[in-house]
């Protein structure tokens, strides 16, 4: 996973995952998102996760801000507000 990258891992009909790349959305920033059971397996979720060191993912959506490992839409939420807008630039 490139350092640069933002990623949302998602699922279909998820209010979470929905308000998580809307609040990305808003902010401009670019990002890929990988649907569990369609991008990407549980399996493969769990394993990349653990590869890459971050804690194991128990919910959608995860989001990782320009490589960096956030967490779901309350954290990236929080995220932004501790930080600004600036603080999710690379």
């Amino acid at each position: 996973m490139s350092k640069q990258q933002t990623v949302v891992y998602s699922k279909p009909s998820c209010p979470s995952c929905v308000k998580a790349k809307s609040l990305l959305d808003k902010l401009k920033i670019e990002y890929t998102v990988r649907e569990v059971g369609t991008d990407i397996t549980r399996e493969q979720l769990l394993e990349e996760f653990e590869v890459n060191g971050m804690p194991q993912p128990r919910s959608v959506p995860q989001v990782i801000l320009n490589g960096k490992y956030i967490g779901g839409y309350e954290a990236l939420s929080s995220y932004v507000e501790e930080n600004g807008i600036e603080g999710t630039q690379q």
